[in-house]
């Protein structure tokens, strides 16, 4: 009697777990997890980026010129948020979530920056030459702009990076919920 109820028991986990029925639960969270993360990614880029094109425009106001570039930081943060999941997928697969968190978050960091960097030059490539303009041409458009402000920029995003990797890693080696716990001050869903 014992076995048949433990093999019953063990067959209603099956049938509730999230890969029984063909996948579709487990692709459900997967994707509703996905565009979380992806919404947080790109809020947070979004606050930066806002604050420092607020900063551009405060400057260029002091002489004379009125902008409102919020959208271009609205814009940046989504289709790097985006970017952010994919070099998340890839770093999951490459081990670099496997590294001591004081020693892999630094590391995944400069990497994230990097691949960043990397696929940004790609995407105003392909963008330009979208609208038929040449790479020499899309590269004309950026001759305007400062070594020092480009620079800046790229240590902005760095550091914009940094806390953003240092959550991720927090929550992939404590838990899903251990970073929103840890903030709130329960512990398991319970309250200290």
């Amino acid at each position: 009697m014992r076995t048949r109820d433990a093999r019953l028991l063990r067959m209603n986990d099956r049938v509730g777990s999230p890969g029984a029925d063909a996948g579709k639960p487990a692709l459900k969270e997967r994707v509703r997890r996905e565009l979380r993360e992806y919404a947080i990614a790109a809020g947070y880029l979004f606050v930066g980026f806002a604050a420092v094109a607020f900063y551009k425009a405060a400057v260029l106001e002091s002489h004379g010129v009125r902008i409102l570039p919020f959208g271009i930081a609205l814009t940046k943060a989504l289709i790097l948020g985006k970017f952010l999941l994919i070099i998340g997928a890839v770093g999951t697969r490459t081990g670099l979530h496997a590294r001591p968190w004081l020693r892999s978050v630094p590391v995944k960091t400069v990497a994230c920056f990097l691949s960043l960097l990397v696929l940004l030059v790609i995407e105003e490539a392909l963008v330009g030459w979208l609208k038929g303009h040449s790479v020499a041409q899309v590269l004309a458009e950026h001759k305007d702009r400062s070594a020092s402000e480009m620079l800046a920029e790229c240590l902005l995003l760095l550091l914009m990076l940094f806390p953003l990797i240092a959550a991720n890693q927090f929550r992939h080696i404590e838990g899903e919920d251990a970073l929103g716990n840890l903030l709130r001050g329960t512990r398991s869903g319970r309250p200290d």
